[in-house]
């Protein structure tokens, strides 16, 4: 337990000491116990990390030390920091998170900058099927103010929590709407590009045990035994979906490209190609409808 009069720097000393204790630590590449400590005191503290590193003799007040420590009590239990302190930077976004939805994740950037890559028209119609917060929706809506963007979701706390993002994001104008995949939409309805992340993890993967995702809804990351129920389903319905020339851009596991850009082709889609992430990773497909 922290004492009182206890400095910003001793704050973090003793956050980073007890996460890595209890295993919330060193992934290989970050020491995430101690990114998380500065993320979880910044929110406890209501400041910028820049704060931190300016004011480590700061003596931060009773309520505030409290806050933290109960933070760092559910780091401990193995919540989701983006839970614990109720939003996510994702692109140039801050969105709000709950339970009801996946949490955005770097990764997920490869497909926002792959489709701004795209020769689209300016007026663009976009959907995003499987919206959770909003992020991929709105970081395009974002970049490209003269798109027509529509974001789909089942949940209904999702889609709610979508409409705020986007009114807290400067971004009313994106449409967020109830619908399990395309059951909401017109037949009539055409889009010159439909992206999606969606679940895509077989229902008996072990890393569904481990880490955030525990603690993650279920229905938005798995997907029959092999991962791609949802994903078959998505490619067979987006051709009704799509104007001639658009584009589906697909976010799946590291070992699926391979086995969706098959689907894709046997859907005749052309121009299928698998894109990589940072860590070298099979992350996206896509294809053209021709």
């Amino acid at each position: 337990m922290l004492e009182a009069g206890v400095t910003i720097e001793k704050a973090l000393a003793w956050a980073r000491t007890i996460l890595t204790e209890n295993q919330i630590s060193d992934d290989g590449v970050h020491d995430s116990a101690a990114i998380d400590s500065k993320v979880l005191l910044c929110a406890a503290l209501g400041c910028e990390q820049v704060y931190l590193h300016t004011w480590p003799d700061k003596v931060p007040n009773k309520t505030q030390i409290q806050t933290f420590q109960q933070m760092i009590e559910k780091r401990i239990l193995g919540y989701p920091v983006a839970y614990i302190i109720g939003f996510k930077d994702f692109w140039s976004l801050r969105l709000a998170v709950s339970e009801a939805t996946l949490i955005p994740r770097p990764e997920t950037e490869l497909l926002v900058e792959l489709a701004l890559n795209l020769a689209l028209p300016n007026t663009s119609q976009v959907l995003d099927l499987g919206t959770g917060t909003g992020a991929i929706a709105l970081a395009l809506a974002s970049e490209q103010s003269k798109w027509s963007v529509t974001g789909l979701d089942k949940s209904h706390d999702a889609v709610n929590l979508a409409k705020k993002n986007g009114k807290d994001n400067g971004l009313p104008e994106v449409e967020f709407i109830q619908s399990n995949w395309f059951s909401s939409l017109s037949s009539e309805k055409k889009f010159e590009l439909i992206v999606t992340n969606p679940p895509y993890i077989e229902t008996d993967d072990y890393h569904l045990k481990m880490g955030d995702v525990r603690f993650e809804p279920a229905s938005a990351l798995t997907s029959g035994e092999d991962g791609l129920d949802d994903i078959r389903f998505i490619i067979h319905e987006s051709v009704n979906f799509l104007v001639k020339g658009g584009w589906l851009l697909i976010e799946h596991g590291n070992r699926q490209g391979d086995r969706i850009a098959d689907l894709l082709v046997s859907k005749g889609f052309s121009n299928v190609k698998i894109e990589y992430d940072l860590n070298e990773h099979a992350r996206v497909t896509m294809g053209q409808f021709i």
